[in-house]
């Protein structure tokens, strides 16, 4: 038995939120969760004030059925660990063409936020460490960094960018141990990312999110 790849077009899907044009304040690259859809992820951020925030939320590539009995039968995937170079591959194209795309509609001084949902933190790590786009603010929400990614080599870049780490006291995924192996990690990487800490569970809390974005144009100020 012999194995081959071939590299074709697929139709990708994604949703947005606001409009992209000159008169944005806050362009916010989203990505989703294990399961999740992009279509329900994005109501998440539609407290946002629309005519200063754009929100783009492309979806994970491969589609799969949850059992019978889940609500939402159909949840999407990111990647899994079968040619995973090939998916991160594939992802990273898909991702940095959006981002450019709309990118390429907002003032040269929008302020871009990265924000990333449970496997959506290794997503926006894995493409970001490819590509090294501009961005202003990273939010890894109820995530980790991917273990096998070495950032020391590149300090200078992420010293310069404002990152967050968020995550709930009663997230049934993020064990202690996950929490101690974190935050030691961070600092074996030399990663710089301001921890916050919230009462809940693996979501993406509205209240919680206001008070980080709050967070953030303070620091843009």
């Amino acid at each position: 038995m012999k194995s081959h790849k071939v590299l074709f077009e697929k139709t990708a899907h994604y949703f947005t939120l606001g409009e992209a044009n000159k008169e944005t304040k806050y362009f916010w690259l989203v990505t989703h969760g294990y399961g999740q859809l992009a279509s329900r992820f994005i109501y998440k951020f539609d407290q946002l004030d629309l005519t200063e925030n754009f929100i783009l939320a492309p979806e994970g590539l491969s589609r799969f059925y949850w059992k019978r009995s889940a609500p939402n039968p159909v949840g999407a995937s990111w990647m899994t660990k079968e040619n995973r170079l090939d998916e991160i591959a594939d992802y990273t194209r898909y991702i940095k063409k959006l981002y450019e795309e709309y990118k390429s509609q907002m003032s040269a001084d929008v302020k871009i936020i990265m924000l990333g949902f449970s496997q959506g933190c290794a997503t926006q790590m894995r493409w970001i460490t490819r590509e090294f786009p501009d961005f202003d603010h990273l939010i890894l929400w109820a995530g980790l960094l991917p273990e096998d990614l070495d950032y020391t080599p590149h300090q200078d870049y992420f010293s310069k960018k404002n990152l967050k780490w968020v995550y709930g006291n009663e997230d049934e995924f993020l064990k202690e141990k996950h929490i101690t192996w974190h935050q030691q990690f961070m600092q074996e990487q030399s990663l710089d990312l301001e921890s916050i800490e919230f009462a809940g569970k693996h979501v993406i809390d509205r209240k919680i999110l206001k008070e980080v974005f709050e967070k953030i144009k303070d620091s843009d100020t």
